[in-house]
């Protein structure tokens, strides 16, 4: 009987193993992954892709860190790198199975959160900003008071996007900090901005592209590339903002969960995403930039010229790559946040 159990157990460990054989587990931003991509890459590979969404970073780590996600693959942004890192979460990749590694854009490759980019890839860069709708509202967009200090016409229809780091580094500049301040009297201004604002807001969720589309929100701190997907679906009656008083820019990447199961998988597709022509698929469907050289032959005409994706030269010097905040930054930021969510 121990025999048959045995051989019971050896054949079904075999059949898991073939079963998880040409699979991959990509754990990702809601909206984000472009279906042609994973078309593609399964024709060309025969690897099934299967995406889980997310729609906060916090979410992302919360999960993966509670153990036994089954997730090989994770696109956490720039300020969150370093505590994947830290927290042990992701490893080193090996960078002898990535030849296409040499196409990351020089700009990208020496990053202040991936030093030499040992643990990650690009997937997309851009803004988090302000987005309106002109037909509801035709005041100045540039500005975070859109929501802070929300205009009569947007009162009760305008949207927070649920990302932490965003949202309050967005109230600390407006009050005039910096992102991660440890001041107490400008986290308190911060904190008091937001939670006086709140009342005025119709909800703090992720589904910015949709309901900016169909009218549910008529503004919504939102994302750029998202902002532009609505922009094209209302037929530029979405407008989006980049707010003066300092606005965060982001940069997601992926990286190989430490443990992972489908490794070889994983790798196949990092290498994948880096080619220039797979990397404009990522970019025409969500409407971001990416950071990989050459893509730019192979992107969307309408692309190379979108505000959202341009900055305007005037915006520019405002926008700032958060840091990753901790310590008393973080006590205050988490605080803040806490409040927020009553």
């Amino acid at each position: 009987m121990r025999r048959l159990l045995t051989a019971t157990a050896m054949v079904l460990a075999t059949a898991n193993l073939a079963a998880a054989e040409g699979a991959l587990q990509l754990y990702n931003w809601g909206n984000y992954t472009s279906p042609e991509l994973l078309a593609k890459f399964e024709k060309e590979t025969g690897i099934k892709v299967t995406v889980t969404d997310y729609d906060s970073n916090d979410v992302a780590l919360a999960k993966v860190e509670a153990g036994g996600s089954g997730f090989d693959l994770v696109v956490p942004s720039a300020n969150y790198v370093p505590i994947w890192i830290e927290k042990g979460l992701i490893v080193p990749l090996d960078l002898a199975k990535l030849p296409n590694h040499a196409n990351i854009a020089p700009e990208w490759r020496d990053v202040p959160w991936d030093p030499g980019r040992a643990y990650s890839v690009p997937w997309q860069w851009g803004s988090t900003g302000i987005a309106v709708n002109t037909k509801v509202y035709s005041g100045d967009i540039n500005t975070s008071a859109v929501f802070l200090d929300v205009p009569p016409e947007l009162v009760g229809k305008i949207n927070v996007v649920p990302e932490m780091n965003d949202i309050v580094s967005l109230a600390t500049m407006y009050v005039g900090g910096k992102p991660c301040s440890d001041d107490p009297e400008i986290m308190k201004k911060a904190r008091d901005v937001l939670l006086a604002a709140k009342p005025n807001w119709i909800s703090m969720d992720y589904g910015a592209t949709e309901r900016l589309s169909n009218g549910d929100w008529a503004g919504s701190v939102n994302w750029n590339g998202s902002t532009m997907r609505a922009r094209l679906n209302t037929n530029g009656d979405v407008q989006y903002g980049y707010p003066r008083e300092g606005y965060p820019l982001f940069m997601d990447s992926v990286a190989l969960l430490k443990d992972a199961t489908n490794v070889e998988e994983a790798y196949t597709f990092l290498d994948f995403i880096m080619l220039p022509e797979n990397a404009a698929m990522i970019s025409a469907f969500a409407r971001y930039a990416n950071g990989i050289s050459g893509s730019d032959a192979f992107m969307p005409e309408d692309m190379k010229t979108a505000p959202e994706v341009v900055i305007p030269e005037e915006f520019r010097a405002a926008g700032t790559f958060l840091p990753t905040c901790t310590g008393k930054s973080l006590d205050y930021i988490t605080a803040i946040w806490t409040e927020l969510q009553k």
